[in-house]
């Protein structure tokens, strides 16, 4: 029972047991509670994938003066951290930033490896639909009554594993609102996100009057009714749940959030005008009306030839937008209760190859973290000189997702039903968390 339905006859019949428990005592604990959980801020998370397996050798952990090492030079980002000269915008953020260069994989595969590091688990599990972080971490902080959707995934490339950027067992309600698809490039100039953001067109046809729409879903609703009172089941209750959520954004305020024409050019052109850097600019106007689990795509990391150039070319992308980010998130006082992680399904060989790109790569890698519940201004781990092997502080997959889960305040333990009837962890047994880069 609540605190806000105890009346007068409970509190007496409380009073009547008060020799084992004192009242006040337990009441002032109840209060201590409450102000606790009102003073908790929300917490958000915005994941920044690499589809195609980023290069992590020559971004986060170059080796300079080994023939593994290539062209780029190193930055300093902060005392004792170093990183990529095409990322100085970045660089500034140093403080904020975590390197986990003792990442260890188990897939060298583009779809078995996004299936692994968007869900903990390696595909082929009998019969278990598995959930991706996003959905697990947007139920855990999300709020179901409100007005926006709790996951929102900007422009994903579902080239690979498709069912490993969905909800799995969680269902449809913990489904991302995708905005645009792969088949936007991120390459496109201008107003591509716009074009994209018609995709998830929120509001009402204008030929279809008020009274009419409102009609047509009360209709809707009672077919859903009947068809949920002949088949209950939680999949058909999830599915209205999701339903309602969308009918709820597309009537309410809320869904402005997703046009981006009232924001200063200087602001757009800061973020770059480019599928990523507008749908990082829409990652920082949806966590700041609360939505807490954004995703922001940037492919074209495949490099298995001319691997410098094209490298070099995505920092350029991917340094403005991710600073612009952090300076947005950090002015608005966001950045503290916003955990940002960089990552990509795994890295690329050291070796580079004859058509002077680097190969698939799972065995010694780097992730980032960066914001709220992360102690910045650092890397752990350490992999050899050639870059082949990790040394120290190996860290695999699961302990990623942990150190995420913890970060934004999440017991990784908690278990939840499956689809096949048994309940599973929201990060698999054995994950220890990074505990040196958690605040």
């Amino acid at each position: 029972m609540s605190l806000t339905n105890l009346d007068r006859r409970h509190l007496l019949r409380a009073g009547a047991v008060s020799t084992a428990v004192s009242v006040s005592g337990w009441m002032g604990r109840l209060a201590r509670a409450a102000e606790e959980t009102k003073a908790k801020p929300k917490r958000s998370c915005i994941l920044l994938w690499m589809n195609g397996g980023p290069a992590t050798i020559d971004l986060w952990d170059l080796k300079p003066g080994h023939e593994n090492g290539g062209p780029y030079k190193e930055i300093e980002a902060a005392p004792g951290l170093r990183i990529g000269e095409h990322l100085p915008k970045l660089a500034k953020h140093g403080k904020s930033l975590a390197v986990l260069r003792g990442m260890s994989t188990k897939e060298g595969d583009h779809s078995r490896g996004t299936y692994l590091m968007r869900t903990g688990q390696l595909p082929g599990a009998a019969g278990i639909q598995y959930p991706s972080i996003g959905s697990l971490l947007s139920k855990e902080l999300g709020d179901p009554k409100a007005e926006l959707p709790n996951f929102v995934a900007i422009a994903p490339q579902r080239f690979f594993a498709q069912e490993a950027f969905g909800p799995g067992f969680l269902g449809p309600v913990h489904a991302p609102l995708i905005v645009g698809d792969n088949q936007f490039n991120n390459n496109v100039q201008g107003s591509a996100l716009d074009a994209a953001l018609k995709v998830a067109n929120l509001d009402r046809p204008k030929e279809v009057e008020e009274g009419t729409a409102g009609a047509r879903l009360d209709l809707l609703r009672q077919m859903q009714e009947e068809f949920a009172g002949q088949r209950p089941g939680a999949m058909v209750t999830s599915h209205s749940a999701a339903y309602d959520r969308a009918v709820r954004l597309m009537q309410s305020e809320g869904g402005k959030v997703f046009d981006l024409s009232n924001e200063k050019d200087a602001t757009r052109d800061k973020y770059g005008r480019n599928l990523f850097g507008q749908g990082c600019l829409l990652a920082r106007r949806l966590v700041e009306k609360g939505v807490p689990f954004v995703e922001v795509s940037l492919g074209n990391w495949d490099t298995h030839q001319n691997t410098f150039d094209l490298v070099k070319g995505l920092c350029g992308t991917l340094d403005a937008a991710w600073a612009a980010l952090m300076d947005d998130l950090k002015e608005r006082g966001l950045l503290e209760t916003t955990t940002i992680v960089w990552m990509g399904e795994f890295g690329r060989t050291p070796r580079i190859n004859p058509g002077k790109g680097r190969d698939h790569y799972p065995n010694a890698w780097s992730t980032v973290l960066a914001g709220g519940g992360i102690k910045g201004g650092q890397a752990v781990g350490k992999t050899s000189k050639d870059g082949t092997t990790v040394e120290e502080r190996v860290t695999s997959t699961v302990d990623l997702l942990a150190t995420v889960c913890s970060a934004v305040g999440i017991d990784f333990e908690k278990q939840n039903m499956s689809n096949v009837g048994r309940p599973i962890r929201i990060v698999d047994k054995g994950a220890k968390p990074v505990t040196e880069v958690l605040a």
